[in-house]
């Protein structure tokens, strides 16, 4: 693994990582002002910084994660751009329902002055199984 590919896979856990411990304002820095995804099932979109990352102070703020795995993380680097993708597999609870879903998640970033930051996000195969909670 080259320096670029470190650089690009210490982005995205740094991404991963500010979510999963409950701080996902932290993800600001690596992500573009102007960032958009493309909703599961390309069922919509959401576009900028603000709005992406409100998206998972919602689900912090509402959801609790009872289990979270990722593997098959694979990384693309062409020029100034890279791409990320890995499976995912989470439990998580709401107030009616737990969740178990599963997919793969991917990222595409570009190098800003020296600095890989996010540009654009969706998931795909998802899978989700859920139940009511007690």
């Amino acid at each position: 693994m080259d320096k670029t590919e470190r650089e690009v896979r210490s982005t995205m856990a740094a991404i991963n990582r500010a979510w999963r411990e409950n701080r996902p304002l932290d993800m600001k820095p690596h992500i573009h002002h102007d960032v958009a995804m493309a909703l599961p099932g390309y069922s919509g979109s959401i576009a900028g910084r603000d709005t992406l990352i409100g998206s998972f102070v919602e689900f912090c703020t509402n959801a609790r994660v009872l289990e979270y795995r990722e593997h098959d993380e694979q990384v693309q680097i062409i020029g100034d751009a890279a791409f990320v993708s890995f499976q995912f597999e989470m439990v998580y609870e709401r107030a009616a329902y737990r969740e178990r879903s599963k997919g793969r998640d991917v990222w595409a970033f570009r190098r800003v002055g020296g600095k890989w930051i996010a540009i654009w996000r969706t998931m795909v195969d998802i899978k989700a199984e859920r139940s009511q909670t007690v």
